[in-house]
């Protein structure tokens, strides 16, 4: 990762970070030649905002930093994006192992650049590692969360069911796991009916990703991830302003792999198995149909009130399997719904769990690891909106009402009794660039659901 350094050279600046409530005691202790600096800046301690200082010699060497709080990561994202080019390191330096890790990780995730298709512009600041930070850890959040932001930027022309096949091999591969797929025509022999039904007026071929890792005695933790790699909303055709973004329909996939190297990399003592229903829901003379009636995995019939709400199908048959093995922990992620948007906007992902017990875990994680998410209920008595006359189910709700609490309550019909679930419903997508979360495709959710893994199973 280019922004960062094991070393200072001759040209490296210091850097003093100050939380924005502590900015009038620390001005008190400056000399007189920075407090006159900034008094004739008119310098506001604004949270992200960064400004030179004169050093001893008087010339604006040294830079100034201020933070949301003592404790903030994204702070640290807006000063690897607005300092001058060059190599800083930390002065103080960073009081101990967790604040150094703070550091680390904002300002590795502010220097994400997506630069496939566009050279950067600039070359990255970089941080000199400093001495207490724990280099592994910072590397592996980073390094999962640009893999998830690189997977969800990348366009549908070069990110299709077989590209997201093929990266998760990679990431197979990379940490001595396996991956296999199951493709086309094969998904009917193996009865994966949704997945195929789905995907099958793709000229791309859909495909079910099953990527494993891990001790088999150890606690098996299975994580499962939308990868719609584009939504045309099927023949109920998307508008085109809503199918703008949608190569970003495969964010739950993205998500999960990006955990997944989380996990690997990190060694978590955990049985891990990873399981991805890629699928591109196109229109052809082949695509399935408003009411038709699918089939299923797990044995019940789906009428087909919407082809649009086609995550929710693949996704079926995928927890389906994930619960034949019954693992200790099963988590989803998917942009699902836009009525978890209308809810919570677009940086707060929507958590279903049917465990107050992982919930509550989920919860302490995302708090600890400034990873917020928010919890929704599978409300039981909402289930009977997704009554249909002639199957057991129908793939939407019959009102307007508790988009996002359907779509969960219809995923939960696929979940055995007894094994722990959480439904994560997001965005994966940053609509305007802040401090260390620049716009476009976005790691949500992934650093709490890790947190939780480490504390029950590491």
């Amino acid at each position: 990762m280019q922004c960062f350094v094991a070393r200072t050279d001759d040209a490296t600046r210091r850097l003093s970070a100050v939380a924005k409530d502590e900015f009038d005691a620390w001005m008190k202790g400056q000399p007189d030649r920075v407090r006159t600096w900034l008094d004739g800046l008119g310098f506001k301690a604004k949270a992200g905002s960064v400004t030179a200082l004169p050093d001893a010699e008087g010339a604006p060497n040294d830079f100034l930093l201020i933070l949301e709080a003592a404790d903030d990561i994204w702070s640290w994202g807006a000063a690897s994006a607005r300092l001058p080019a060059g190599r800083y390191t930390l002065d103080p330096a960073p009081s101990d192992k967790d604040a150094a890790y703070r550091a680390c990780l904002g300002w590795a995730l502010g220097s994400y650049v997506f630069d496939r298709y566009k050279k950067r512009e600039e070359p990255p600041r970089e941080l000199v590692w400093p001495d207490n930070a724990d280099r592994g850890a910072v590397m592996a959040s980073a390094a999962a969360i640009y893999l998830t932001r690189d997977l969800v930027n990348t366009p549908a022309s070069d990110m299709g069911p077989g590209e997201l096949a093929s990266a998760a091999s990679a990431l197979a591969r990379d940490f001595g796991g396996a991956c296999e797929t199951v493709v086309g025509d094969d998904l009917l022999r193996e009865n994966f009916p949704m997945i195929h039904a789905v995907g099958r007026a793709s000229s791309r071929p859909p495909r079910l990703i099953d990527l494993r890792w891990g001790k088999p005695a150890h606690p098996k933790v299975t994580l499962v991830g939308k990868g719609v790699c584009f939504d045309t909303g099927g023949l109920d055709l998307k508008p085109s302003s809503a199918m703008l973004m949608m190569k970003k329909d495969m964010g739950g996939a993205a998500q999960v792999l990006g955990l997944a190297r989380m996990i690997m990399a990190s060694k978590l003592p955990v049985n891990l198995r990873v399981l991805i229903p890629a699928v591109e829901n196109s229109v052809s003379g082949d695509s399935f149909r408003p009411m038709d009636i699918l089939a299923t995995r797990k044995g019940i019939t789906v009428e087909v009130g919407n082809t649009d709400a086609e995550g929710r199908l693949v996704l079926g048959d995928a927890l389906c399997l994930a619960c034949e093995e019954k693992p200790e922990l099963l988590i989803d992620f998917a942009t699902l719904t836009g009525a978890a948007r209308v809810a919570l906007g677009t940086d707060l992902p929507a958590m279903f769990s049917n465990s107050d017990a992982l919930a509550d875990d989920l919860q302490d994680g995302a708090k600890t690891a400034q990873d917020p998410m928010w919890r929704l209920p599978l409300h039981k008595p909402y289930a009977s909106m997704l009554d249909s006359k002639i199957a057991d189910t129908n793939n939407i709700s019959s009102g307007g009402y508790a988009g996002a609490i359907t779509a969960a309550l219809f995923l939960e019909k696929f979940v055995e009794p007894g094994i722990e679930w959480a439904h994560f419903d997001l965005m994966s997508w940053n609509v305007a660039t802040k401090p260390g979360r620049p716009e476009g495709g976005e790691a949500q959710g992934i650093r709490a659901v890790f947190e939780a893994i480490r504390r029950r199973f590491g």
